[in-house]
Order: C-alpha cells, then structure tokens, then sequence
C-alpha cells in the first residue's frame, strides 16, 4: 500500500514537471507524458504497475466523456451531426473492416481476430490533437466536429469490440442481430442518459448547496455510464446524452457559487485524469517488452506497420468522400457548402490513438469458454500500443507544422475577429436589457432615488469596460488597463497583509476580502486581449 501511494506521489510529480516542460518546448503534453512514462518504466527499482482496463472503461472513461459532452455546444454538435456521425460511426466501422481484410490477406489473421483488432485501434483520440489545434486557431468548425467526434467514437468502437469477441468467443455472429442490438444500444441509451441528466438536474437544484451539487455533479457521469455498460450496452453514448441535456438545461438551474466552484474541480479533475492515464499507459512498455520475448519480434513489428498504414489510409480514404460526397445533393450544399480540402486534410490527420484502444486490448479475455486460450491475444496487445506510439508522437508532432503549411489556421484568425466581436455585442445588449429590467424594477417596487443610482452607476462601470472595438489601438489600451488594474489589486492586497499581520483585522476578515479581490481578478481573464487572440 505505502509503494502504491509513493509511486502515485512520483506520478503526480512528473505529471507537473512535464506539463511545464511541455509549455517551454511547445509540444502536446500527451506526448511528454507517454514518453515520460516509457522512460520511468524503466528505471531500475520502479514498480511496473499493470494497467487495469477496468480502470479505464469503469472509472476513467465516464467522467472524461461526460465532462467533454457538457462542455461542448449541443447546437453546434446538432449542426454538425452529419460529419460528425459519418467519422464517429461511418469511419470507425469502415476502419475496422479495412484493418480486419489487410491483416488476413497479408498476414494471415483469421478474419474474426482481424476484425476485433479493428475495432480496438479504430476510435482516435482527440486529447492531444486538440491540444495542438487550440494554440493553432484552427477553425471552430474543424474543432466542433473533432470534439463530437471524439464524444461518439468510442461507443462505436467498444460496441463492435463486443459484437467480435462474442464472435470469437462462440464462433457466431449474425449481422442483421448485430445491426438490431446496435440500434437498440442507441436508442435506449440516449434516453436512459437523458432521464439521468434530468434527475441529477433536479437533485442539485434541490440541493442549492454547492459542495452537495459539486458531489452530484461526479456521480452522474458514472449512473449514466455503468447502468448501460452492466447490461450489454456501452455506456458512452448514455454518458453524452446526459452530458448535453446538463449543458443545454443546466445553467438556469445551476447556482453561480456551483458553477464557479464546479469549473475549477472539474478542471483538475480531468488534467489529473488525462495525465496520469498517459504516463500510466507509457508504464504498460516495460510489461510489453517482457512478454514479447516469447514472441516473434518481426511478427509484432511488421503487424503494427501494417495495421497503423491501414488506420491512416483508412481515414483519409474516408474522409475526403464523407465530407463532399453529401454536397453531391443539392440541398444539402445549398444550406452547408462543401469547406476547402485543406480542412478535410487536418481531420484526416488527427487520428491519434490513445488510452481506450489499450484498455480495450487489456481487456481481453485470456481464455475462451471450452479452456483454450484467446487467438492472438498478445500480438493484438502488441500491435495496439504500437499504434498507439506512433499515431500519438508522429501525428502530434507533425500537426502543428501541417496546419501553418495549409494555412488553415488564417482562417481561424479571422473567424476568431468575428467571434470576439459578437461576443463583445452581446455583452452589451445583456447590459441594455438590464437596464430596463431596472427600470420595470423601479416602477414595480416604487425603489428610492439613492439605490437606482447606485444600481446605473454599477451598470455604467462595466458598460465603460466594454471596449468599443477590436482595434489594435483598443486592444493595447484594454491590456494597459487590465494590467493597471492587477497592480492596483496587488497593492490591496499587501496592504490587507499588512493589517493582518499588525493585529488590526482577523484571518476571518482577510479572507472575506481576499475572497472579493480573487473573484475581481479572475473576472480580468474574460476582458484580456490575450497574445494568441487576433
């Protein structure tokens, strides 16, 4: 217990200092950390913990999902519903057949065990391109339809894994009973994540407490997750139904003290949760490399070239045909015209793999029914972190330098204007509208001269902090101000230190003023021009 506890110190320890490396040399911290791990697997006397795949499909899985799902906008996700499900679904199934027809005519595998080898490397993983394409502002349209996605693919993906090891395991597979149980997985599972989500709703807004509605908060995505996931299904797409009904009902019900409290636990919750799943899964080498001593060498190698050629050709063979194929029909390219190639290329090059192929390759059964052990078992682990390896640092590594020679991030920067200057229009008609309501107030409850102009003058100091434009000239008067404005905290703020520290006021008081101090500060990030804005 005492080794499990310091190697967990040492993980959240290398997790910091490779993130701040990861800052200095500009690089996905995705990568670092799986290099990181690969490295400290190694090191004579570290503990070779095994990753359990229930770890990550139980525990790990659901609040990552969840999380993403209520971040994302369910109106945007509902726009672009058709590319979204024609990558999430379309791709995943085309990649597994084109993984399950190469590896049995080329290497041999019974078409069975090439197909569940499919299944297992198919869904990519958007973690570390879209940590990539943030910095890059890449067009919110590529990101939206990565993010969704990422939100549908693995439930694609662990459906099929199901439907083959099943396969496997019996030597039976009906596809018009698969098609059926699909169907069904999908339907029932949107429904049941949308009545969690609607009784989680509920309960935190009875709750009106924040840490109660915060504890709530983390137990809905797993309801949601392991209820479908015990009975056959697989649990992601319950999970992201209940994600969007929170985003799209919850914050009219949500209190501000929740959401505040509930941005940053949730924040940490999935740093430390993506962190430690990929220095976790760099752990899994040393295991591998012990295994595969009693394994040919050339065999895993030559099947983790091929497979990953078939994953990448895969995806850009679908992609290009997925996104313009549709705009073939009038209608549809009337109301969503077809975007440049250049756009169809970067998502064609984000199919990064990650820790969902591992844990579904660890997962697999080490024996069959009648007692004999599962076909290809190793090879399949094998080949699945091999991909793994080379998607993530290849593809990570070379995104950053695709997009700057498509130039697609230009188009981001000009998206990025108008957005900012929406954004800066609605803040303003959300003041006008405020005022008026204060004037309905005033007449309704007959308020006193003094607290209506106490009312305007709020109202006037943050319609003057609104800049009037997106101007270089506004920008760098706006920055002067917000910077003014944190020394002028930081003055408070020692000078409160100061009365403390002269017995003049109680911690109790320092903190009620600290307290206001952090929440005006805080308030400057959503006002800052910041260097990686247009």
């Amino acid at each position: 217990m005492e080794a499990n506890f310091q190697l967990f110190l040492i993980l959240l320890a290398v997790l910091a200092g490779t993130a701040l490396l990861a800052r200095r040399v500009d690089i996905a911290p995705a990568i670092l950390l799986l290099l990181a791990g690969i490295g400290l697997a190694f090191v004579p006397g570290m503990p070779s913990p095994e990753l359990p795949p229930e770890l990550i499909l139980l525990l790990v899985l659901p609040p990552l999902i969840y999380s993403a799902a209520v971040a994302m906008s369910w109106r945007e996700f509902k726009f672009n519903l058709r590319p979204i499900v024609l990558l999430s679904v379309g791709c995943v199934i085309f990649t597994a057949f084109a993984v399950a027809a190469a590896t049995h005519y080329l290497i041999g595998l019974p078409w069975n065990v090439g197909f569940l080898l499919g299944a297992i490397v198919a869904p990519p993983d958007v973690v570390a391109p879209l940590a990539v394409a943030r910095k890059l502002a890449i067009p919110r349209r590529i990101m939206v339809v990565l993010e969704g996605e990422g939100l549908a693919n693995d439930a694609t993906a662990l459906i099929l894994y199901r439907f083959a090891v099943a396969a496997i395991s019996t030597g039976m597979f009906s596809l018009p009973k698969a098609v059926g149980e699909f169907s069904a997985i999908v339907a029932g599972e949107t429904l049941f994540g949308i009545a969690v989500g609607w009784l989680s709703l509920r309960a935190r807004h009875w709750a009106r407490d924040p840490q109660i509605e915060i504890t709530l908060s983390l137990l809905t995505p797993y309801v949601a997750y392991w209820l479908p996931e015990h009975f056959g299904g697989s649990g992601v797409i319950a999970t992201v139904a209940c994600g969007f009904y929170m985003s799209w009902n919850g914050p009219l019900l949500i209190s501000a003290a929740t959401r505040l409290q509930g941005i940053f636990f949730w924040n940490l919750v999935i740093y430390l949760i993506e962190g430690l799943l990929f220095l976790l899964t760099g752990f899994q080498m040393r295991i591998l490399y012990e295994r595969s001593k009693a394994f040919p060498l050339d065999d895993i190698l030559i099947a983790t070239a091929l497979v990953t050629a078939m994953i990448v050709i895969a995806r850009f063979a679908w992609t290009f045909p997925a996104v313009y194929m549709p705009r073939m029909i009038e209608q549809v390219r009337r109301r969503d015209p077809a975007p440049p190639w250049q756009w169809a290329f970067v998502i064609s090059f984000t199919g990064v793999r990650g820790a969902v192929s591992l844990a579904a390759a660890l997962a697999l059964p080490y024996a069959l029914p009648d007692g004999s052990g599962f076909p290809y078992r190793d090879l399949i682990l094998f080949v699945a972190f091999g991909v793994i390896f080379i998607t993530l640092v290849g593809f990570g590594l070379g995104l950053a330098p695709v997009v700057r020679w498509l130039g697609v991030a230009e188009a981001g920067r000009s998206e990025r204007f108008s957005e900012l200057e929406s954004e800066i229009n609605a803040r303003r008609e959300a003041l006008d509208a405020a005022l008026k309501s204060l004037e309905h107030i005033r007449r309704k409850r007959e308020l006193s001269d003094d607290i209506v102009q106490l009312l305007r003058a709020r109202h006037e100091v943050r319609t003057n902090q609104l800049p009037g434009s997106i101007d270089p000239d506004t920008r760098l008067r706006s920055a002067t101000g917000i910077d003014l404005t944190r020394e002028l905290i930081g003055a408070e703020r020692r000078f409160i230190h100061e009365l403390l520290r002269d017995g003049k006021i109680t911690d109790e008081t320092r903190r009620h003023i600290e307290r206001d101090l952090d929440l005006e500060e805080a308030t400057l990030a959503n006002r800052e021009f910041r260097d990686d804005q247009p």
